[in-house]
């Protein structure tokens, strides 16, 4: 069963960056395409941005020119680069699989934008 532990976030003021990590327990960015999804206080989990195995990244509009996913193969790690931060980027992000059925998510790591 693979595992997933995500961290990084914290408490930033508007403008600020922060670096987000997903650690994974088996080597699947290879064959998956692997994304970072973000769950704020009374609303639905949405996904943020997605990398193929390929390499290809999509962001979603919100995000887009801000946030950058990238990943260590060799380190079995997702990144999650996070600048220009905004209020509306508080949340809790989790990575997961972008297709299929989703693995057991992870505790996420809170991000908290607030001056």
């Amino acid at each position: 069963q693979v595992q997933l532990v995500e961290s990084g976030g914290g408490l930033v003021q508007p403008g600020g960056s922060l670096r987000l990590s997903c650690a994974a327990s088996e080597n699947i960015f290879i064959f998956n395409i692997m994304g970072w999804y973000r769950q704020a206080p009374g609303k639905q989990r949405e996904l943020v941005a997605r990398l193929t195995s390929g390499g290809i990244a999509i962001y979603a509009d919100s995000v887009k020119g801000r946030f950058t996913i990238s990943r260590d193969n060799a380190k079995r790690t997702l990144y999650l680069q996070m600048n220009n931060l905004k209020p509306e980027d508080t949340a809790v992000y989790y990575c997961n699989r972008y297709l299929g059925q989703y693995w057991p998510w992870g505790q996420g790591t809170q991000v908290t934008v607030s001056s």
